[in-house]
């Protein structure tokens, strides 16, 4: 198991406890406990989980998304679909990210991405290797702190239930800046639809995140898959790529793909 791979594994397993023990750790990801507290201390300095005497918990409350979302998160698999997200991206890529569970994992996995690449190199940072801009406070707050990362956060009006930036100042942003990939979750996805959110202002926004990227990847987990929602963003036309998990049906997988979709599903 390379490190990129182990600190993937130990951030799993911090999101579904909230906090680490070195001991079970080891146990868990098969290494030495004298690995998982190198790993450790390493992902403290990229400030992806605060050391304690023993393991580590969850680096603050920035780490989380409202209450209201914690129960419904399918947590691995989503951490499934970010990974794979984030072997689509290359350094230097201009990347656009809406807000939400799953958006917020794919930003997690390019922390641990970008940091196991300098660890395994023996390199400091010398100039950002990502440029990443979110209308989502959450993110933005997340890699701000990260010197591997350039961010661009929109202006707007923050929507508490999502922590997303939506409305005039948001879209100012967004036509002024050119990306080479957009990536964004969504609610429903339907052949006919195409894809879709709960909220009007928010469907307008990942719109524009579209409209700007010469790549778009839908990364979405199954069970949005059929789904409708209030407010369209888009027609399946407009998806390069759909990243989702191993659930999607093979009538939907198909449906996708004579549509012109790339479908992954790990």
């Amino acid at each position: 198991m390379s490190k990129q791979e182990r600190w993937s594994r130990l951030m799993e397993l911090l999101a579904v406890d909230g906090k680490l023990d070195v001991e079970e750790a080891a146990i868990s990801v098969a290494v030495s406990p004298a690995t998982i507290r190198r790993d450790l201390d390493e992902l403290a300095e990229q400030k992806l989980l605060v050391r304690t005497r023993g393991g580590a918990i969850a680096h603050g409350v920035s780490y989380e998304l409202p209450l209201r979302y914690k129960s419904s998160r399918r947590v691995t698999e989503k951490q499934r679909i970010a990974n794979a997200v984030a072997d689509l991206l290359s350094e230097g890529d201009v990347v656009g990210l809406n807000g939400g569970t799953t958006t917020t994992e794919v930003a997690r996995a390019l922390v641990l991405r970008a940091g196991g690449s300098m660890a395994e190199r023996g390199e400091s940072p010398s100039g950002p290797m990502y440029t990443v801009v979110t209308n989502a406070l959450n993110i933005a707050g997340e890699l701000a702190v990260r010197p591997q990362f350039k961010i661009v956060l929109t202006g707007g009006v923050a929507r508490p239930q999502t922590y997303e930036l939506v409305g005039p100042l948001t879209e100012g942003v967004l036509n002024q800046v050119v990306l080479d990939v957009a990536v964004l979750g969504v609610d429903g996805v339907d052949p006919q639809l195409g894809v879709m959110t709960h909220h009007e202002d928010e469907a307008g926004i990942s719109r524009l995140f579209a409209e700007r990227a010469r790549k778009v990847i839908l990364a979405t987990d199954s069970s949005k898959m059929g789904k409708r929602a209030f407010a369209r963003i888009c027609g399946l036309d407009r998806i390069d790529v759909m990243v989702t998990d191993s659930g999607i049906s093979p009538e939907m997988a198909a449906q996708l793909t004579e549509a012109g979709i790339e479908v992954l599903a790990v």
